[in-house]
């Protein structure tokens, strides 16, 4: 019988009802209540007796501020836009390895990149795909489910798993099964006051829930602002745009490889003839083929649909814009009138536009999804992880639905021989997980008339040291080869479903940067992959960042910097640029080598205010000095006004 209470009577509850250890499982990113479960980490650390295991993925943690310019920039902006988000103390633990000896923590997807140099969050991850989280932990004896949900005052009794259905739905069924064979598990909610209500699968009947927090939660949502996205993030997604067939099926994930896509399609649907004269500049009769076959660049008449593990921001901007459109029905009847074109929509209620698992994004998406008319919300339906990511289970109606489906997912390596790696660097530790990405790439090719793309940077600039990102081979890999299709760089699209090995690597070497492509035909070479007199076609022998901004410079309208938003004031983006260069190129941490990079820096007049911002305005003492030098150099290599 569902009871309310406080935190603290309900971690009194659990603790009273469940046996010495406890297997706490929650959703991904948003749905974790945090002052929740902070209260029962905080309560069990003090109880050597008892255990606590965490079974989770995507532990949200505001970015750390570092040091140097790095924290003069970000210790506002954190401030700003994270404000009282609630901080989880099992995070910071795990940052230190500090994570008391009765607690455990397993995670099969992290925050990208922020736990790599964490022994115990390494040695406990668990390499599973988003599928099989459910499946994997239920069998290790999950007996508590905590999440953090929405109410509607307008649907008394029902609460909404609002941005986090994704595991909690595969979960349930599992949890009544072993509720009949006589188990103790509890489920705990706790309402948010700002979590938009998503009706549809993710809500549920109160009943559902034994504990019901009953402390408003009003904290800040953990929210991912939109980060630049550049040159290369841009002919990334206008490639990848190029294959997406009007009145077929979408998924994206999220960065800025996502929303340069989101830009791209935009500009195909709203400014098609400044859209379609940038491909004529860039020559795409290297894919023309391929593009009629497959895509298109026509703006779209029929809509898309999405189904996509993360309801990104994306999927939201092209729903806004008319592009995401087409509706899927929930059963075959409908389905299938609607895909003869029989079904009279007008006179029709219920169909969806968006399938998600869960949601995550800027304070705006939230903001928009809150402020949306009941009838236009019913369109986004946040579903079981097992229904996006899969196929089986009402196979029949998944694949009326999914026609002409595009899975475009990114990745920061792909071998020579079209293997790709986009979770876990070569020494073995992990950046992030594998999450849905498999599932995905696997049902393109279950699905007739799918197609998986992998977008990736060709080539990447670390510490003044430029690399490419295509490379013979690597030690890890994400994505098999066996299991290769598209992979769409800056500088165009590999079609490998089908080739010959030799036909693979020539078509990844077309897309590769210049600068590297000597290298990586030796290295085939060698290895008896390519003939011995074998010779790039000229035409992709320019592959050159140059050559790219010389094109762009003509488009400067579809080229923006911020084309979904940004959380960043205008000269918060001049900063952001300015060390995003300094990155790129030098090592902030070992300050004295910068000092050549202040050389032609302008004087402190040319930028006052964004000293100002940065507390550089008065410099104090020399250190000050150089950082003041520093970000003059920065601004006056990426502004281009000074």
């Amino acid at each position: 019988m569902l009871q309310s209470c406080s935190i603290e009577r309900a971690v009194d509850h659990v603790l009273d009802h469940l046996p010495a250890h406890i297997h706490l499982g929650m959703p991904l990113g948003l749905g974790k209540p945090n002052t929740f479960v902070n209260a029962l980490y905080r309560r069990i650390r003090e109880l050597p007796e008892r255990q606590l295991t965490i079974y989770t993925a995507l532990s949200l943690g505001r970015p750390t501020p570092g040091e140097g310019l790095q924290a003069r920039f970000l210790e506002p902006f954190l401030e700003r836009v994270f404000g009282d988000y609630p901080e989880l103390d099992y995070l910071a633990d795990l940052r230190r390895d500090r994570l008391p000896p009765n607690i455990r923590v397993e995670q099969f997807f992290m925050q990208p990149g922020s736990l790599l140099d964490s022994v115990p969050a390494q040695q406990d991850y668990v390499s599973s795909n988003y599928s099989h989280a459910a499946r994997d932990i239920n069998a290790k004896g999950l007996n508590l489910i905590a999440q953090l949900v929405a109410a509607d005052p307008q649907r008394p009794g029902c609460l909404s798993l609002s941005c986090n259905p994704d595991v909690t739905l595969d979960l349930l069924p599992l949890v009544a099964k072993r509720r009949t064979a006589g188990e103790t598990i509890l489920v705990v909610g706790q309402v948010h006051a700002d979590l938009p209500y998503m009706p549809g699968d993710s809500e549920l009947d109160i009943a559902a829930f034994d504990l019901l927090i009953d402390e408003p939660e009003r904290s800040t949502l953990f929210s991912t602002p939109n980060m630049p996205v550049g040159l290369q993030d841009h002919f990334i997604g206008l490639h990848a745009s190029t294959l997406v067939r009007d009145g077929g099926t979408l998924q994206i994930g999220i960065g800025s490889m996502g929303d340069a896509l989101t830009a791209a399609l935009l500009a195909r649907q709203g400014d098609n003839h400044s859209y379609t004269r940038l491909l004529g500049e860039l020559n795409m009769s290297n894919w023309q083929v391929m593009i009629d076959r497959e895509g298109g660049t026509a703006p779209f008449a029929q809509g898309l649909y999405g189904c996509s593990e993360m309801f990104v921001n994306g999927l939201l901007a092209l729903a806004d814009a008319g592009i995401v459109r087409r509706k899927v029905y929930a059963d075959l009847d409908r389905q299938r009138l609607a895909d003869m074109g029989m079904l009279d929509e007008t006179q029709d209620v219920g169909g969806v536009v968006v399938h998600g698992g869960f949601f995550l994004g800027p304070r705006s998406f939230y903001a928009r999804l809150r402020e949306l008319p009941a009838e236009r919300l019913a369109q986004f339906n946040m579903s079981a992880i097992s229904f996006i990511n899969e196929l089986y289970g009402n196979e029949e109606l998944k694949r009326l639905q999914r026609k002409d489906a595009r899975f475009i997912n990114s990745t920061f390596c792909v071998t020579l021989l079209g293997a790709a790696a986009a979770d876990q660097l070569e020494d073995g530790r992990v950046l992030s997980g594998v999450g849905g990405q498999y599932n995905f790439v696997a049902q393109a090719h279950a699905l007739e008339d799918a197609r998986s793309v992998l977008i990736l940077r060709s080539w990447r600039e670390s510490g003044g040291e430029v690399s490419s990102n295509i490379v013979w081979s690597y030690g890890h890999c994400t994505i098999p080869r066996h299991l290769r299709d598209i992979v769409v760089t800056e500088y165009g699209i590999a079609d490998l479903r089908g080739q010959t090995d030799a036909t693979v690597i020539e078509r990844l070497l077309n897309i590769s940067d210049s600068r590297f492509q000597p290298g990586l035909i030796e290295q085939a070479q060698r290895a008896g992959k390519l003939p011995r007199d074998f010779a790039l076609d000229p035409r992709f022998t320019d592959n050159t960042p140059e050559r790219l901004k010389a094109v762009a410079e003509g488009y400067p309208e579809l080229f923006s910097e911020y084309p979904l938003g940004s959380d960043f004031e205008p000269q918060e983006r001049d900063l952001l640029r300015a060390l995003n260069w300094l990155k790129s190129k030098l090592k902030l941490t070992e300050i004295l080598e910068l000092g050549k990079a202040t050389l032609d820096a302008p004087e402190p007049e040319a930028y006052p205010e964004h000293l100002r911002r940065m507390g550089l305005d008065n410099p104090d003492g020399l250190r000050e000095e150089l950082l003041q030098r520093l970000l003059l150099a920065g601004l006056h290599n990426t502004t281009g006004h000074a």
